[in-house]
């Protein structure tokens, strides 16, 4: 307002005869001064302004030649103390409107969909809430503000918040007029991609806050206070909230997620990502660090790296990162877009991050297949907590449908990879993204994603049918043909195969000693405990006391946040069952028996 204040008095300085003077030197000739310029009205002629009007205009004018002119602008010298006025005046305002944003002990209830990337932007949501003194409630009755932090990656995932939100529209409505009204806020995905139907058609939802507008959650439920509708679902080039440190709520206190990127450049035709979280930009290293030094202090033993494309990490943030080393790719890996050159990588960050604690884990989701150099693999192989687990998206095993997909690679490549991987990390556990029915997708092409899935033996798989989404390449350019019934039909042959692959490459994992990470009792008997291996397999075994130390006879109870080796005897496609043998550490534990795991796998698939 100020900017206005000061460009309207401008205008007017500029209808005196004095300034055209002072300014005629300034221009060459033939620059003529314009001798007579009319104030024109919007809807009335000057004859049909009315007496009230008038004094109102001359109010207006009596303000605005008191204010600074252009000779202040050119001098540069302090605007008179009118101006000063108007900026105090506005400063009462502002400082007014920040007190609205302070929530008097309001209490928020939470509810995350989808990814782990939303775990983290719930974290992000709260810090920013909290330090405006909002209380978090795990009870939604005890709520004044219900905010769900939504997915939008597919049909299904939106269709159930939208079965959500008329639960909570009811529920708003039967709230007793005594207590505080419930305020509804759909934050992330779905908020960027459907604001006009959230606000407008449907009317269910107070606030609407798009992924890169966490920051502003303060103003917009004060607006919504009020009885208005807020919304900000602007997209960011920069925003990492790499000052906001979250507030994180993992179970047990042993595990958390760590965002180090946002957005992506891939570009794949069927992925709606690009366009509800932004172009990709990386947190400075410096940030992450701290933060993960800081859960390390409170005890955290398993970190995750995340980000839609997290090996594509390049921090530019300093100028001595700014350097012209191209990003190398995968062999036989190709981007959409022109190479990034300069800052640091992830096989950087990762070096860093793994320094930090020895004993603790680092994992990293989601990566894509072409951003794995050789760099990158052999220091997963070199550091003992860093897990040796990778997640390898194909989303189809039929070249001609990942080129449609616009996937940067063919099957061969992507075999190629795998085969590098396995080479380079003998004992590595592969996880795999995967679409049933895209566009055009054959049975020739289905069978060859089936034959993919069995030559490379995944542990853990996510697979869905093919949701159409739209703004994405796809919704443009392809068309959705294959039925419904084909989608799932596939689907499940798909899962079919998956589940037997898995148990297969679990039953190898039968007689060896696993170090787990134990994450608390097991949810179907309070008699065991849970954890993960370093292959991110679920391992259940009874809760008894075990060893401090292999061949120790002194015995320690085992809790959340403990390692354990465990002796491992039965296994299924989803799980694997054994007993604990004692306590053990990153630093020192060997956690395979004698054979290779690589071997006993082949074994295990001659015998079968």
């Amino acid at each position: 307002m100020t900017t206005c204040y000061k460009s309207c008095a401008l205008g007017a300085n500029l209808l005196n005869p004095q300034y055209v003077r002072a300014l005629k030197p300034l221009f060459p000739s033939p620059w003529r001064p314009i001798t007579s310029i009319r104030s024109r009205y919007c809807s009335h002629s000057v004859n049909d302004v009315t007496s009230r009007e008038r004094t109102t205009l001359d109010k207006f004018k009596s303000r605005i030649s008191s204010g600074p002119g252009f000779g202040d602008f050119i001098k540069r010298v302090p605007v008179n103390q009118t101006a000063v006025g108007v900026a105090e005046h506005l400063d009462e305002h502002a400082s007014l409107y920040e007190d609205l944003e302070v929530a008097n002990s309001r209490t928020v209830f939470f509810e995350t969909y989808g990814c782990q990337m939303n775990v983290n932007d719930t974290e992000i949501a709260w810090a920013v809430l909290q330090k405006k003194g909002y209380q978090r409630t795990v009870d939604l009755i005890e709520a004044d503000v219900v905010l769900l932090v939504t997915c939008s990656i597919r049909e299904k995932a939106e269709q159930k918040i939208w079965n959500r939100l008329q639960q909570l529209t009811s529920m708003k409505k039967r709230r007793l007029k005594s207590h505080t009204p419930m305020k509804i806020g759909i934050l992330g995905c779905m908020a960027e991609r459907l604001k006009t139907e959230l606000l407008e058609r449907e009317k269910l939802v107070d606030v609407v806050a798009g992924p890169d507008a966490y920051r502003d959650l303060p103003r917009l439920l004060a607006i919504a206070d009020g009885g208005q509708q807020a919304s900000n679902v602007l997209l960011s080039l920069e925003e990492t909230y790499a000052d906001i440190m979250p507030v994180h709520r993992a179970a047990q206190g042993c595990s958390a997620f760590v965002s180090i990127m946002r957005g992506c450049d891939n570009m794949c035709s069927y992925c709606i990502v690009p366009f509800t979280r932004g172009r990709e930009r990386s947190r400075p290293l410096t940030s992450v660090l701290e933060e993960v030094r800081m859960l390390s202090d409170q005890g955290v033993k398993e970190v995750t790296l995340l980000g839609q494309n997290v090996n594509s990490y390049r921090d530019t943030s300093e100028e001595q990162f700014c350097g012209f080393q191209p990003t190398q790719l995968s062999r036989g890996f190709q981007t959409i877009y022109k190479t990034k050159r300069g800052g640091l990588r992830f096989p950087d960050l990762l070096d860093r991050v793994s320094r930090v604690d020895p004993d603790m884990r680092i994992r990293f989701t989601s990566p894509h297949p072409k951003d794995f150099p050789d760099e990158v693999l052999h220091l997963i192989a070199e550091r003992k907590n860093i897990c040796q687990q990778i997640h390898l998206p194909a989303q189809s095993g039929s070249s001609r449908v990942l080129k449609t997909m616009r996937r940067g690679y063919t099957r061969e490549a992507y075999l190629d990879l795998v085969r590098n991987i396995k080479n380079i990390i003998p004992e590595v556990s592969l996880s795999s993204d995967f679409i049933s029915g895209f566009c055009g997708e054959t049975e020739d092409d289905h069978q060859q994603t089936l034959s993919l899935i069995r030559e490379v033996g995944y542990n853990v798989g996510f697979l869905f049918a093919y949701s159409m989404r739209k703004k994405t390449q796809a919704f443009h350019r392809l068309q959705d043909d294959v039925p419904a019934e084909v989608k799932q039909r596939r689907l499940e042959e798909c899962m079919g195969v998956f589940r037997e692959e898995a148990a297969r490459v679990n039953a190898a994992l039968i007689g060896s000693t696993q170090l787990v990470l134990v994450e608390g009792d097991s949810k179907r008997s309070a008699d065991d405990l849970c954890g993960r291996t370093d292959g991110n397999m679920k391992v259940i075994f009874p809760k008894e006391d075990v060893a401090v130390q292999p061949g120790e006879s002194n015995t320690a109870s085992v809790k959340g946040g403990d390692y354990v080796l465990v002796k491992i005897s039965s296994a299924t496609s989803q799980s694997l069952r054994g007993r604990a043998v004692s306590h053990g550490s990153l630093r020192g534990t060997t956690t395979q028996d004698e054979t290779p795991l690589r071997r006993r796998l082949d074994e295990h698939q001659m015998r079968a």
